[in-house]
């Protein structure tokens, strides 16, 4: 009898191997180590097998972990300050970005990081300007990390519509050299669960030389740009007052669309510019709720996706989208898809889980280890609760309905285990690794003092949400 670390048992397994959700049932799945073994009949198993840890899950669906291929997590703590708004980043946004300090982002992500990971999320592919504390805070809990250091030159402030930005090269140079010792100190390290990625905020926040050194630094280290394309009507207003065309052009000139490039929104992208990025083997983030709240606008993931190209989902930011739940944002790439679409067969629910999985990680460089159940594969994985309201009733014949309603109906408290690189790290929706609500009350301190420091510039900028406040509408 051969001895594993670990035996999953459940009625259903989403494996995602082959082109479409990989479902395997009558099986276990063994565990060793970090890894995946392979599954083996569930009827005659105890007889070549036997475990330390055997996880019986009676009445769950077990699936690869959930991807999240791009986060803001820092801006939590701004959460549900900038919706309901135009020109979203400098009147939403901002007054509140230029008021928050250090200690409130990282109290800002670890609320963050929890809630994605509590909703079934084991990767979290992290983008922001300091990088150190959250990659800490991910080693502690065992989750997995795809962490982005942010490079700008752009000087932060308000800019006023049609105002081009403020560089400062040598502020660049210095993010850039921060980046580089981050990468030196987090990048495959902690049994493999951190990767580092390089990002310049966008073609329209630095230079054109140094958005070159920088794709030169990650092919050199083997790694991938994770940058925002052509996110909104502003970037493409910059880079065609300042180099006289759109930013797929621009990037293209450049020698910037290739495989190491993930691109972030192409909000702005037109058909053929989708097209173009697609081909050039470049893969995509779209962040549907997020765009949708803060644009009005559903991005060309499916002309992305018909062009040959790989697109992972990503919830982007909680000022303007509210939440980390990749649940979230299944359920709306396909919503807003058929919307715009007038189709009701046009991003099924069977193709935004795989965005969620396998296809997400494809896009993030990382389907070597995750993103299926696989033989040989990083033991990341999570367990659906089927036995409650929003799962019930469970069809299996003529038609499986458990992957709709996963994406058309849960919330994400239906994940009651995750796991990670062999280790459980949530279960039954409790974290195993922190006191969650440490971080839950610490972040209720700040509050009242981001909002008081951000005030006067708030109501100064007299956006949507200042005049819905003197209206009594918030």
């Amino acid at each position: 009898m051969k001895k594993v670390d670990m035996i999953v048992k459940a009625p259903h397994f989403y494996t995602m191997e082959g082109d479409g959700v990989g479902y395997r049932t009558g099986v276990v799945m063994l565990v060793n180590g970090s890894k995946i073994e392979g599954f083996f009949d569930a009827k005659s198993y105890e007889k070549e097998y036997c475990a330390d840890e055997v996880l019986d899950l009676p009445h769950h669906a077990v699936l690869p972990g959930f991807i999240d291929g791009h986060m803001h997590t820092s801006c939590n703590v701004m959460r549900g300050l900038a919706q309901d708004t135009n020109n979203w980043m400098m009147y939403g946004l901002q007054p509140f970005e230029n008021a928050v300090t250090a200690e409130e982002r990282d109290a800002g992500s670890r609320v963050a990081i929890i809630e994605a990971v509590k909703a079934g999320t084991t990767c979290l592919g992290d983008y922001e300007a300091d990088m150190e504390n959250v990659c800490r805070f991910i080693d502690r809990i065992g989750v997995r990390g795809n962490i982005t250091q942010m490079i700008r030159s752009a000087k932060r402030r308000v800019y006023r519509p049609g105002e081009l930005y403020e560089f400062d090269d040598a502020a660049g140079e210095e993010d850039l050299r921060r980046k580089l010792a981050l990468f030196d100190r987090w990048h495959k390290k902690k049994d493999g669960r951190i990767r580092i990625l390089f990002g310049p905020q966008g073609a329209d926040f630095v230079s054109p030389e140094l958005l070159v050194k920088v794709q030169k630094i990650v092919k050199e280290k083997k790694t991938k740009l994770h940058m925002h394309v052509q996110q909104g009507d502003r970037e493409t207003y910059q880079i065609e007052k300042r180099y006289g065309k759109r930013p797929t052009a621009f990037l293209s000139e450049l020698g910037m669309l290739d495989e190491s490039l993930i691109a972030v929104h192409l909000t702005d992208c037109s058909e053929e510019e989708t097209r173009l990025i697609a081909r050039s083997g470049a893969s995509m983030i779209v962040n549907p709720a997020s765009i949708g709240i803060i644009d009005g606008i559903v991005c060309p993931s499916v002309t992305f996706q018909d062009a040959g190209g790989t697109v992972a989902l990503g919830s982007d930011q909680a000022p303007g989208n509210n939440c980390h739940n990749i649940i979230h944002e299944m359920k709306n790439v396909c919503l807003f898809n058929k919307i715009k679409y007038q189709n009701p067969e046009i991003m099924p629910a069977w193709k935004a889980l795989r965005m969620a999985t396998i296809e997400g990680a494809r896009a993030i460089g990382a389907d070597d280890i995750i993103g299926s159940l696989e033989a040989g594969k990083q033991a990341d994985f999570i367990a659906v609760d089927l036995f409650v309201p929003s799962m019930l009733p469970v069809y299996t014949y003529p038609m499986r309905n458990i992957v709709p309603n996963l994406v058309y109906s849960a919330r994400g408290n239906e994940v009651v285990l995750s796991v990670v690189n062999g280790r459980i790290i949530m279960k039954d929706q409790k974290m195993l690794t922190i006191d969650e609500q440490e971080y839950l009350q610490e972040i209720q301190k700040y509050p009242a003092g981001i909002g008081e420091r951000a005030s006067r510039e708030f109501f100064e900028i007299h956006g949507t949400n200042a005049r819905f406040m003197e209206e009594d509408r918030l």
